[in-house]
């Protein structure tokens, strides 16, 4: 181990404390950006920021405006030409606190309870910036960085990020990179680190299905008039087979096999059918026949109603035959597949099922491509050494069910792969009440993460 590393290290095991400390003035600020009330707090958290890279070294440093929430970035690019150059991500958004009344503490205001740091934030995504930054710090402070970093840090990530891409498009040159670390994914567990190497892309949209003018009396008109709850009904039973598969036209045209050595290295990932059932609560598992859980979850393309609406819903009765019915409905994608492309699958299927008895319109509210990253490139394997000399075991690879559009934008637009890790657990509540971070595992990610800056030195 070079003497480098050796005081890069010891610095951070000195300097603990006082990481915790910065950590909890950052989640303080209640930098929540859906809603326009703490469009103040969003900026205070911008400008905290660049104040931290400033004071950590870095050039360049700038608030960038966008539309909405600002960017910042910075820079510190001396390492030479011959170094590799990292793009490091991170947002300084949080969720919503609501609801506040089943939080146990104040959402911003961290609470330290035994391993436990709560707060909005804590484990999404604040933490994670601290650790990246925290680790970059430790080694700056005792020698110079052995490859070229930059930090770029959105405030919409929980939004959807509606102005990351044109940013990246736009500033192609400033944020060229060999690779990206994406700290925003997580843990199994304490003791498992873990590489997420796929994240699914997602095509989502609102189906409308319009019969009468108005709503009408169901005793009157039912019979006479097809019901537009009814057949919106009909048309999602006809979107999956008997087997649990996607009847879209074309929809598993593009979907890449499962080599069988990928398919032995998602088994070893502690996700059984029995983990979904407690996880979930639900009596028994769905899907695609001839795959795991975790294949489905992960691997293979889904398509799910995510709400529904027609008619009368409120208490008691009323024997209406409603004018319309809408449904929200989401598709998971896996790499190779379109989204905008599942949206003619969906339109043709429509097209092809519909009856001449209602009409119909449907619009395409969000999307994002899938990722799959390299796992045998000399990142992943850096950091796959990194996180086996801190926990002394072999990462786990996985591929996640969700999307993070940033991956696929910097594949799109700056040509790189990302290495996505993190350390939150699946137990941190993030999104929901009682938002923690387990601070043994933060520590273990700052280490490893040391270890990986200097593994990645040519």
């Amino acid at each position: 181990m070079s003497n480098h590393r050796e005081r890069a290290l010891a610095y951070f095991e000195d300097h603990k404390e006082k990481i915790i400390e910065k950590l909890t003035s950052f989640i303080s600020i209640p930098s929540v950006s859906t809603d326009p009330e703490h469009a103040e707090d969003i900026k205070e958290a911008a400008h905290w920021l660049k104040y931290e890279l400033t004071d950590l070294g870095m050039e360049d440093v700038e608030v960038h405006p966008t539309p909405k929430h600002p960017i910042v970035f910075g820079q510190k690019t001396d390492a030479g030409n011959d170094a590799f150059t990292i793009l490091i991500y991170g947002h300084y958004d949080v969720q919503p606190e609501d609801p506040v009344d089943e939080w146990d503490t104040e959402p911003f205001t961290p609470t330290l309870k035994g391993e436990e740091l709560y707060g909005r934030g804590a484990t999404d995504m604040k933490g994670q910036v601290i650790a990246a930054l925290s680790a970059v710090q430790a080694i700056m402070e005792t020698g110079d960085l052995p490859l070229n970093v930059k930090i770029l840090i959105e405030g919409e990530e929980e939004i959807g990020g509606p102005n990351l891409g044109n940013f990246i498009q736009n500033h192609r040159e400033m944020l060229a990179c060999d690779f990206a670390l994406n700290p925003d994914t997580g843990m199994l567990a304490p003791d498992l680190p873990t590489i997420t190497y796929a994240l699914r892309g997602l095509a989502y949209f609102e189906l409308r299905i319009f019969g009468p003018k108005q709503d009408l009396h169901s005793g009157l008109f039912g019979g006479a008039v097809h019901n537009p709850a009814q057949v919106l009904c009909d048309l999602i039973a006809a979107m999956h087979d008997e087997k649990g598969k996607v009847t879209l036209p074309g929809f598993y045209e593009d979907v890449l096999p499962l080599e069988e050595e990928e398919r032995e290295e998602l088994d070893r990932l502690p996700l059984d059918e029995t983990f979904y059932l407690e996880q979930t609560g639900a009596p028994a598992l769905w899907g695609e026949e001839g795959y795991t859980p975790i294949e489905r979850v992960g691997a293979r393309p889904t398509l799910e109603i995510n709400g529904l609406y027609s008619g009368f819903i409120g208490e008691g009765s009323k024997t209406v035959l409603p004018s319309y019915a809408m449904a929200k409905i989401s598709t998971r994608l896996v790499p190779e597949q379109d989204p905008a492309q599942v949206g003619e699958q969906l339109e043709q299927f429509l097209a092809e099922n519909a009856p001449a008895t209602v009409d119909w319109e449907l619009n395409q509210l969000a999307s994002s491509p899938a990722s799959l990253s390299d796992r045998s490139s000399p990142w992943v394997k850096a950091y796959a050494n990194a996180a086996e000399t801190v926990w002394d075991k072999r990462p786990l690879f996985k591929r996640e069910g969700g999307s993070v559009p940033v991956v696929g934008e910097f594949q799109e637009y700056l040509g790189v792969d990302s290495v996505n890790i993190g350390f939150g657990l699946p137990t941190d509540n993030l999104h929901g009440p009682n938002e923690k971070l387990h601070l043994p595992t933060f520590k273990n990610g700052i280490r490893a993460l040391i270890h990986f800056f200097f593994n990645l030195q040519r």
